[in-house]
């Protein structure tokens, strides 16, 4: 394994793969650098002496600036670097030619749908309309699981605390994400739970799902039933009948869309499992599939290696307002922008907002940028698409499956056990985590530090998405875990 690593040829640090002990003498491109400090994993450690003031590099790009003078061989962090960002700016476009390298199509084992689509998974969804009638869709769940059987892999209900008391786009966005869902299909049947008097009741919805497949969709509002859980498992018998007639058959990868997320991140996500994950964009691109790539806050400090891969200039625009829009959002709650990494981050060696969004963004690969979506708002176009949503992992996961993620790839070097509504695969960008928290972790990236090299890890990484594209659970849903979170944007009445 490797002692440490020099990213970009201009870069003046290098990030420890392993702790290092002060005292250490390392070689960096022929030069001796000797520590001064002890060096925690995935922390950074300066390669020469650096000005107060002066702009600390990693990644190729400046990730902050000196608080105070740096000496060769010091730990670099909190204490001595802080962000060089600022607020709204200015941007201009500078086009970089960029063009998905073409790929051998690849086959997956899927669901085809009477409406054309494809979905990796074989659901019954219970999707309440409001909060109130939790409870019911959970007790519903319990019982239903007894139905499960043939080609008719689990009952899931999705509770969630809105769709009433609320106003503007804030109920708007509940609805879309609501309706998004109902239409998803990695469900092979939904049963839509109301309660009767909510102000997104079944009525209303409707006009959000649009046309739909009586066979499919079943609607039960509860205050009009005797008995709302027996008269909903009657409509689940019936949805489980009509799925279980649908079987897997090949489909080709370019009918893929896959979400990418990171989260509990550490100094060495941008270093493994997020560049795993953009060279697997990138792959999947090449045969015509789609990627979506969201939590925007932590594209500030990178958008503008985003922004100059967008194939024209009216998705550069998209782009500038993506991200000018989410600050605006920031300050419109008297927050600070650019406040961003966490406890967690900072342990594992994240310093700054731009050292954590440039690592951020490994997992866009290459590719052009070919759209940009808003929150709630469904895929139109194949490629590598942008995404608005926050950066908290629920709620950024659930908008990739809302916007029509068949799975979501998630990356961390911290470990989470959370899941959203489709299959959600922890990806550790270290070996210790994926063997620490082998119950939670799908697929350890930390390979491509000791003995993978990235044509190898990213071959083997295709080869496990199209497992889980064709049955194959991942440990979260092996686990049982199925959440859901909506981002809550308004007063509640």
């Amino acid at each position: 394994m490797q002692d440490f690593i020099k990213i970009h040829s201009g870069d003046n640090v290098a990030v420890a793969l392993k702790p290092l002990a002060s005292g250490t003498t390392v070689t960096v491109n022929d030069q001796a650098v000797t520590l001064v400090s002890d060096i925690p994993q995935g922390h950074k450690f300066a390669l020469t002496d650096i000005a107060e003031g002066a702009s600390v590099m990693k990644y190729g790009c400046a990730i902050g600036i000196a608080k105070e003078p740096i000496l060769k061989g010091s730990w670099i962090h909190t204490h001595n670097l802080k962000t060089g960002l600022g607020d709204l700016l200015t941007y201009s476009y500078n086009k970089q030619e960029t063009a998905p390298t073409p790929a051998e199509e690849r086959f997956f084992h899927g669901y085809r749908r009477t409406d054309g689509k494809v979905g990796v998974r074989n659901e019954i969804w219970i999707i309440p309309t409001v909060g109130c009638v939790n409870n019911v869709a959970q007790a519903i769940e319990r019982q239903a699981k007894s139905l499960i059987s043939g080609t008719v892999e689990d009952v899931v209900a999705f509770p969630h605390p809105y769709g009433c008391s609320q106003m503007g786009d804030d109920q708007e966005h509940t609805r879309t994400i609501l309706a998004d869902l109902i239409n998803h299909p990695n469900a092979g049947g939904v049963l839509v739970l109301g309660l009767g008097c909510e102000n997104s009741n079944i009525t209303e919805l409707k006009r959000y799902i649009g046309e739909y497949d009586e066979r499919r969709i079943k609607f039960l509002a509860a205050q009009e039933s005797d008995d709302e859980i027996a008269d909903s498992l009657e409509l689940i018998r019936e949805l489980a009948a009509y799925a279980g007639s649908f079987e897997r058959e090949p489909v080709s990868c370019s009918e893929l869309i896959i979400g990418m997320k990171c989260g509990g991140s550490d100094g060495l996500s941008g270093i493994t499992a997020n560049p795993t994950v953009g060279a697997f964009s990138d792959m999947l691109v090449g045969a015509g599939g789609t990627t979506i790539l969201t939590e925007v806050p932590e594209m500030f400090g990178a958008e503008t290696l985003l922004m100059n891969r967008c194939i024209n200039e009216e998705i550069f625009e998209k782009t500038v307002h993506l991200i000018n829009d989410f600050k605006n959002y920031f300050t419109s709650h008297n927050q600070t922008i650019y406040e961003n990494p966490s406890p967690g981050n900072k342990k594992g060696g994240i310093s700054t907002l731009e050292d954590k969004s440039l690592g951020c963004v490994q997992k866009s690969g290459s590719a052009p940028v070919m759209d940009v979506l808003m929150y709630g708002e469904p895929v139109h176009t194949k490629g590598l698409n942008l995404l608005s949503a926050p950066g908290n992992d629920l709620v950024a996961s659930t908008a990739l499956a809302a916007s029509g993620a068949h799975i979501v790839l998630f990356t961390t070097g911290r470990g989470t056990p959370f899941a959203c509504p489709v299959p959600t695969m922890k990806i550790s960008t270290n070996t210790a985590l994926s063997t620490k928290k082998s119950n939670w972790i799908d697929f350890n990236c930390g390979r491509l530090v000791e003995d993978t090299d990235m044509d190898t890890l990213k071959n083997d990484f295709f080869d496990f998405v199209l497992e889980v594209a064709s049955g194959k659970k991942v440990k979260s849903e092996e686990a049982g875990f199925h959440d859901m979170a909506i981002f809550k944007q308004g007063v509640t009445l």
